[in-house]
């Protein structure tokens, strides 16, 4: 058997190879849209693709079944109740994929979606014992699938909650302790509250540590699993739908297109969006007016997802030598309208310093000053998650999660100054570049975040 998991950082976000090496037959599992590395992996195996398996309808990426199908011939299979625009294979609950000796079977554990299927692995057709299960989103190390992502196709959490503990507890942990786990995701994914760092485990291992695997009513899981989850990213609900529907396949090499000064300046003046991919040091130090700072050192591709209206054309400002991961990266998540990118920015940028800014920052102690001034102390806006805060707040800041941002923007008063702050320092340069492009006048970002605050507070 040749089994391999690739794992990426920027979303948090496993797929997988399964092969068997005597006939050569493969299947990828929940590919994302750049599929060259899966596809060089197979060439240089000698691997012939069979299929492309899919464990549900994906929020957090788009897909790369129909690029993966359009370059191998591969089917393109999802559990027998998934809803899509375009013809799959129906995967049926027990069913079995011989790729020779190395089995895979079909076992249903809907919850985070309706459709969601996980996919047993057998080295041998015969074993009693999986080598493996592959999970998807239903099963996390750690963590169990939220059930309220799928709300706005009409799936409740009250309906998709149950499900999700009959998968966990009457299914998934019905497999043999030394059935190893591999999820759809690891730590900082938004499809999970309590996600492990690790990208493996074992049944066994989830049924003594995992909180949500540990004996109890449904009631009890279902109050569990639902309370204290983080704001859904805007993009989720327009991924989801993108993958359901027919699309022809992406070709990432178009969309890295040098541009002329001129025309990027003109299709910036019809209202494209500007994303600055450099870090808060370089966008601080002059950027193009109203340009959103999300770099690419960070979660960039989903931070792009939450800030970026989807659908959106974009202008790709990064550091040169960088292009192909910058528009890469977008793509990941359907920002896949690339009008272009500047080439040199920081000499293009010269020749137009009427329209370039530079993004005023503080220091904790500066801004422990400005707090000081009575009325003219300035708006602290919080951007970290509701979890982050449990360890400490600044007094008095507003409560704005980042994926909150565009739509409570109005909450937030625009005579006053307003200083943005996150944990670190990258999610607070993405909202204070938010705000200044939709008219705030003064803003800043906390240089260090909270932790820097809270050091100097000491």
């Amino acid at each position: 058997m040749i089994f391999t998991q690739y794992y990426l950082d920027c979303l948090s976000q496993a797929s997988y190879l399964v092969a068997d090496e005597s006939t050569g037959k493969a299947v990828i599992i929940d590919p994302r849209i750049d599929v060259d590395e899966y596809l060089d992996d197979v060439r240089d195996r000698g691997l012939t693709v069979e299929g492309v398996i899919n464990t549900h309808l994906h929020a957090d990426f788009i897909s790369g079944h129909f690029e993966i199908a359009e370059r191998t011939g591969a089917w393109i299979g999802y559990g027998d109740t998934a809803e899509t625009q375009f013809p799959i294979r129906r995967l049926a609950e027990g069913e079995r994929v011989s790729l020779g000796e190395v089995t895979l079977e079909i076992m249903h554990t809907p919850g985070h979606t309706p459709e969601s299927i996980s996919v047993l692995v057998y080295e041998k057709p015969d074993h009693t014992v999986p080598y493996g299960v592959l999970t998807g989103d239903a099963l996390f190390i750690g963590d169990v699938g939220r059930p309220d992502l799928a709300a706005s196709f009409g799936h409740t959490p009250d309906k998709l909650a149950p499900m999700l503990y009959d998968s966990v507890h009457h299914k998934l942990m019905a497999l043999p302790d030394a059935t190893r786990l591999f999820p759809g995701h690891g730590a900082g994914s938004a499809c999970g509250k309590n996600i492990s760092t690790e990208t493996q485990s074992t049944i066994g291992e989830q049924r003594s540590t995992n909180y949500a695997c540990q004996p109890m009513s449904e009631e009890a899981f279902v109050e569990l699993v639902r309370e204290g989850q983080e704001a859904i990213p805007n993009y989720f609900p327009y991924d989801a739908a993108r993958n359901r529907q027919q699309r022809d396949p992406l070709d990432i090499d178009a969309l890295i297109r040098p541009l002329e000064l001129d025309t990027f300046m003109a299709l910036r003046a019809q209202g494209a969006v500007v994303v600055d991919a450099r870090d808060q040091q370089a966008f601080s130090a002059g950027h193009l007016r109203g340009a959103l700072n999300i770099g690419t050192e960070g979660r960039f591709a989903e931070t792009a997802g939450m800030m970026v209206e989807p659908g959106s054309s974009i202008l790709v400002v990064t550091d040169p030598g960088r292009e192909r991961e910058t528009v890469t990266r977008l793509a990941r998540v359907g920002l896949d309208d690339i009008a272009g990118y500047l080439p040199q920015p920081e000499s293009a940028m010269a020749q137009v310093p009427q329209e370039t800014v530079q993004a005023p920052r503080l220091s904790a102690s500066e801004l422990n000053d400005a707090l000081r001034d009575g009325q003219a102390a300035p708006v602290v806006v919080d951007v970290r998650g509701s979890a982050e805060r449990e360890g400490g707040a600044i007094k008095g800041a507003v409560h704005i999660p980042l994926a909150n941002l565009p739509e409570r923007t109005g909450e937030l008063a625009t005579d006053r100054p307003v200083v943005v702050h996150c944990a670190g320092g990258y999610r607070s340069s993405v909202a204070a570049s938010y705000l200044r492009a939709r008219g705030f006048q003064e803003v800043s970002d906390l240089v260090g975040g909270y932790n820097a605050y809270q050091l100097a507070s000491a």
